[in-house]
């Protein structure tokens, strides 16, 4: 077994730490990024990752920064083997890159070259990809450009979210850093340098990637509903004389036909129908059937159960939110 620090922050680290805590690694030093507010009453908030590492008994350490001697020394005095990243949120530099022997590795949630960068897991979805997965990388000073270890494939499914994705990503990348680790102690693993071609770049999401324009495309929408649930969710104005909010969770193309491709005689955002099969509403090209809604301080529900709430009537129209 190896001498490992970890550095990793959300869920999606925190299972891979478990991974490495049960399969015997040593694991000298967890850093995770400083707590955070969060919460309506603000108060501090410690990261998925702190709250499993003191849960196991680790030292957990937080720094503001990696790029300054004393946190260089610190990691060169653990003597260690490797050091396991993910999703931790601070850029490692040369010098920190350069002292375990076995070097950095990252747990990154693509199939790299594709979706370099902060969002991987949501962009995918976003873009219509059928296929994702983990790369094991050996960290460079670049975003996301070493070389690999060792890949794992999952096809994106028609109903995966961001969500779903995720945590199927997650305990893939927890059993595939457990196999790399496994790899490179026994000298089985030689990293190879990352195609030349294929690079695209995950950009970090924001709250206007949840603002629905109807404009769009019905099967780009829908995507883009799935990519982004749970984070940052996807919003719509409904065009009333008070404006009312309204989160789509799950929908699909209206009519996933040839007549779906073609420009909807209505304008992008209106409603088309509203009953128990779905909200249909028009988009740019063809219409999407949302059937899983939320209105402002309630909860996720299917069409029917939504709408007998909150009544929603043919011809009503929808339109972005403002995002500045």
């Amino acid at each position: 077994m190896l001498r490992i620090a970890f550095a990793g922050t959300p869920e999606f680290a925190a299972t891979a730490l478990d991974a490495l805590a049960r399969a015997g690694h040593q694991i000298a030093l967890v850093l995770t990024q400083p707590d955070r507010p969060a919460g309506r009453g603000k108060a501090l908030q410690q990261s998925p990752v702190k709250r499993l590492a003191l849960s196991l008994g680790l030292q957990v350490w937080q720094p503001a920064t990696l790029r300054d001697p004393d946190a260089w020394q610190r990691l060169a005095d653990a003597r260690l083997d490797a050091m396991v990243v993910a999703a931790y949120g601070l850029i490692l530099p040369a010098q920190v890159l350069a002292i375990p022997r076995l070097g950095c590795l990252n747990i990154h949630a693509s199939l790299l070259p594709r979706w370099r960068g902060a969002a991987p897991i949501q962009r995918a979805i976003e873009a219509g990809d059928t296929e994702t997965g983990i790369t094991i990388m050996q960290m460079d000073e670049g975003l996301d450009t070493g070389p690999m270890l060792s890949m794992v494939s999952t096809p994106i499914l028609p109903g995966d979210s961001g969500g779903s994705l995720h945590d199927r990503l997650a305990a893939l990348g927890a059993a595939a850093i457990v196999d790399a680790l496994a790899g490179l102690e026994a000298g089985r693993l030689q990293a190879v340098p990352q195609p030349a071609e294929g690079a695209t770049y995950a950009r970090k999401l924001g709250k206007a990637d949840g603002a629905l324009d109807f404009a769009l495309d019905a099967a780009a929408l829908v995507d883009r509903i799935r990519a982004f649930d749970p984070v940052p969710g996807s919003v719509a104005m409904l065009a009333r004389d008070e404006p009312v909010p309204v989160k789509f969770w799950r929908a699909r193309v209206a009519a996933p036909d040839a007549a779906a491709a073609a420009p909807h005689p209505a304008a992008p955002g209106t409603v088309l129908a509203a009953d128990a099969n779905g909200l249909v509403v028009a988009c740019g090209r063809g219409a999407i059937a949302a059937t899983e809604l939320q209105k402002p301080g309630g909860k996720r529900l299917g069409c029917a159960d939504f709408l007998r709430g909150f009544p929603i009537s043919p011809g009503e129209r929808f339109v972005p939110p403002a995002t500045t």
